[in-house]
């Protein structure tokens, strides 16, 4: 084939719906856990769409340049089709078809790839509002919805529109109502949480698809840990011990069993879990840093010297929780939080030289997300703060942190922090230039300009060469 029909097909390919146009990316160090996940998926039976896993490990193998098992899942795709959606193929077939044209094309079979860019052709047809070569069902909708969840926090609000896209068409599925229940769950993660969860939008939706699927330990487990929320302890107790009673031995359920757990004070059961469930996955971050939080935990308790006569005691217990925090930090880079939480104890451990390492080498990741900074930058400043006394540091980590603008629990903690720190530096000096400047910054990102360029102008009269209250000042006045 000439390179100008390549070309030509390549962008055939472009407009199809499938995991290889869905810009589906994650860290490299994460490409094994992903696939490891994707099995246990398929092992435990978890989904009912039985085609939907294949078609993303076919994408994952193919990705990573393993072809040969990206066409035998290619292949357990189709086999699927067949069996288990005779009534309903052509729909399904979209996604799977997609792939397969893209699978075919990266190993250089471009007839095999064109054949199937003509089936999805034929397939289009049936559907009014079809493109030449994908049509926007339900099912791709719910698909793809599925599959970005798999794909980390970025990904979350698009799947949860898809997800709701799919629900549409078809309200009472069950995949669907599990998706959007976990999406929902996921991005409320970050969001303050109501005052009765009777309001709460992840509830509702927990124990719609519950009452869809009430067998559903994951659902149930991630239905404890919001009723933790709303100290809804009785029920919480209750859907844990359904979970560990009917699920004792699943290592991902009992991940989240032991948070829950931990969260409500059982933290000796808690680490009793995790261990078990470290033995069938000991490579995964996410356990030994669960493990860890445990140990912490139990460091805390026995600080209280005439309670436990336990220096000893209490001295291995900050060892093991450092070497958890590193190994979680080591498996799994993405985990931000292990490594902060290592920060944290060598902080309390009044190691402050280790923690600023901690924290400095961090900032300097070029790799973290935003959400992931945003924590840094707060954790930061609250070191600086609380244990060096860096004022001046820590007000300037705060004002990047909200800087970043990703909005959820740290967002809003710092603003309080800010506002405090403000009104304590106002209290002492009426003309504080640091004060009206956060003020300043503070009004500029809830949108109120008039009140924010008073406060810049009220700092520059205190310091009429500060660049930063400048700056801000000539952005706001530019955007009035």
């Amino acid at each position: 084939m000439s390179d100008t029909a390549k070309d030509s097909l390549k962008e055939k390919l472009l407009q199809l719906q499938c995991h290889f146009t869905w810009t589906l990316q994650v860290e490299d160090e994460e490409w094994d856990d992903l696939q490891e996940r994707l099995n246990y998926t398929i092992e435990a039976d978890i989904v009912q769409y039985k085609v939907m896993p294949y078609n993303l490990l076919t994408f994952v193998n193919c990705v990573r340049g393993k072809h040969e098992e990206a066409f035998n899942n290619l292949w357990e795709a189709e086999e699927i089709l067949r069996k288990d959606h005779k009534s309903n193929v052509e729909k399904w077939s979209i996604v799977t078809y997609g792939n397969a044209a893209w699978v075919y094309y990266h190993v250089g079979e471009m007839a095999e790839a064109q054949a199937y860019l003509n089936k999805l052709e034929r397939i289009c047809q049936q559907f009014p509002d079809a493109s030449r070569f994908t049509a926007m069902t339900p099912e791709v909708y719910g698909e793809k919805g599925w599959s970005l969840l798999r794909f980390g926090w970025k990904y979350y609000e698009e799947a949860n529109e898809c997800i709701e896209k799919a629900l549409e068409a078809d309200p009472d599925n069950i995949e669907w109502n599990t998706a959007h229940a976990i999406s929902l769950f996921r991005i409320k993660e970050n969001i303050e949480v109501p005052q009765c969860p009777e309001h709460c939008k992840v509830v509702k939706q927990l124990h719609r698809a519950l009452e869809l699927n009430p067998k559903d330990s994951f659902l149930k487990v991630t239905l404890a840990l919001r009723l933790q929320y709303f100290k809804q302890k009785e029920e919480s107790d209750r859907l844990l011990e359904d979970v560990l009673l009917n699920s004792p031995d699943d290592p991902y359920l009992i991940q989240y069993a032991a948070k829950a757990l931990r969260m409500e004070g059982s933290v000796e059961q808690s680490l009793e879990m995790l261990k078990k469930a470290l033995m069938l996955r000991p490579n995964s971050g996410l356990l030994h840093h669960q493990i860890g939080l445990c140990y912490k935990k139990l460091f805390t308790l026995k600080k209280t010297p005439y309670k436990y006569n336990a220096y000893e005691e209490r001295k291995k217990l900050i060892e093991l929780c450092k070497y958890h925090f590193q190994t979680a930090y080591d498996q799994k880079p993405s985990l931000v939080t292990a490594i902060l939480d290592l920060a944290e104890l060598f902080a309390e451990c009044k190691d402050y030289s280790k923690a600023d390492e901690i924290y400095e080498n961090q900032l300097r990741n070029k790799d973290c997300n935003r959400i992931n900074r945003q924590l840094i930058h707060w954790k930061y400043g609250l070191h600086q703060l609380k244990r060096n006394r860096f004022l001046h540091t820590a007000i300037y980590h705060f004002k990047e942190c909200l800087k970043l603008k990703v909005k959820g629990k740290v967002d809003i903690h710092c603003q309080a922090k800010l506002k405090e720190i403000a009104e304590e530096r106002l209290n002492e000096y009426s003309r504080d230039s640091v004060a009206f400047g956060i003020l300043g910054l503070l009004h500029q990102l809830d949108g109120k300009k008039s009140k924010a360029i008073e406060f810049f102008q009220r700092a520059l009269e205190c310091d009429y060469d500060n660049e930063e209250f400048q700056s801000a000042l000539s952005e706001l006045k530019e955007s009035a």
